[in-house]
């Protein structure tokens, strides 16, 4: 019998076609000496949507929509809809709790494309580590992102990880508590943060993830890659479906143009004119001052928890 290989995507209807594209991305590159489980979270989409991403499965990929609607339904209020994060972003987090039956998973975003054999990062081995993940590279080389890191969070802005691709240790973070110390802190601090759930997981995860070379979650900045380019990871502001100059967006067309969604993808890029580029540039421009305006607030993980028990 061959391995089974959990993974989770969340998505809302606006990124289903995106899904798709990565879903097809995974799938044709994917080894097929294993079996993969696609399991998708939401909190209500449309059918018609999800019937299209259903057609990727097929021997060996077996895909399902999962609706969490009900197990979210006393916490989804205390999420945050910040900047591009939508609330979705938060379902990673209860995944531990949610799938018992699992005690390894990887987890993906849904803007972007799967380069290489996605079992190899599944096959990494985490010891006792909760996550593995690569790090935020614009975190890195961003002055006023490490200065938000370090000074708000309390965590190395060089380890500081980028949370839209997961290799999880289930089994690890039941043990650790961290979905109670989550739903604690979004429940007990209002804390103002620019990437909500993955400061959470940094900050909860501490010492507790495994870097990965940036070849599993390269962003689009002339930056090294770090090993075989698997994973391409639209995480930017720019998204290849909006703008003509992204770095390795040649990847994402490859397989949008094998998706149904294809003419839609391209019909939102034509809708995506200079008055949308110029809010979304601006909005790029608030992040940045947003984080010094944290940095500098006393209401911060690093200020307000250094005495607070979070158990």
């Amino acid at each position: 019998m061959r391995k089974e290989i959990p993974i989770f995507f969340s998505t809302d209807d606006n990124y289903l076609p995106f899904l798709d594209v990565a879903i097809r991305s995974l799938i044709q590159n994917a080894s097929p000496a294993f079996d993969y489980k696609i399991m998708i979270l939401h909190t209500g989409l449309q059918n018609d949507g999800m019937q299209t991403v259903m057609q990727n499965a097929k021997a060996g990929f077996c895909i399902e929509f999962m609706d969490i609607s009900e197990q979210l339904e006393s916490i989804k209020s205390r999420f945050k809809n910040v900047y591009h994060f939508s609330i979705v972003t938060y379902y990673r987090l209860f995944i531990a709790s949610l799938f018992r039956q699992y005690d390894k998973v990887i987890y993906l975003d849904c803007d972007l494309v799967v380069l290489g054999d996605i079992s190899e990062l599944y096959c990494t081995e985490l010891g006792d580590h909760i996550l593995g993940a690569a790090p935020e590279q614009f975190v890195q080389n961003t002055k006023e992102f490490r200065e938000y890191a370090q000074t708000a969070l309390g965590v190395d802005p060089d380890g500081y990880v980028n949370a839209g691709v997961l290799l999880m240790n289930l089994a690890e973070y039941r043990r650790c508590g961290i979905e109670d110390q989550f739903v604690h802190l979004i429940t007990e601090h209002d804390f103002d943060l620019l990437d909500p759930d993955q400061a959470y997981l940094n900050f909860l995860c501490l010492g507790k993830i495994l870097t990965l070379p940036n070849g599993w979650n390269k962003e689009p900045m002339p930056l090294a890659c770090e090993g075989k380019k698997n994973i391409v990871h639209y995480a930017l502001y720019k998204k290849p479906w909006q703008y003509d100059d992204v770095m390795d967006g040649e990847y994402f067309w490859h397989y949008a143009k094998l998706s149904p969604f294809y003419d839609e993808i391209c019909a939102r890029k034509q809708r995506f004119g200079d008055a949308e580029k110029a809010q979304k540039e601006a909005t790029a421009r608030e992040i940045l001052v947003h984080a010094v305006k944290i940095t500098e607030s006393e209401n911060t993980f690093a200020k307000c928890l250094c005495t607070v028990d979070v158990t």
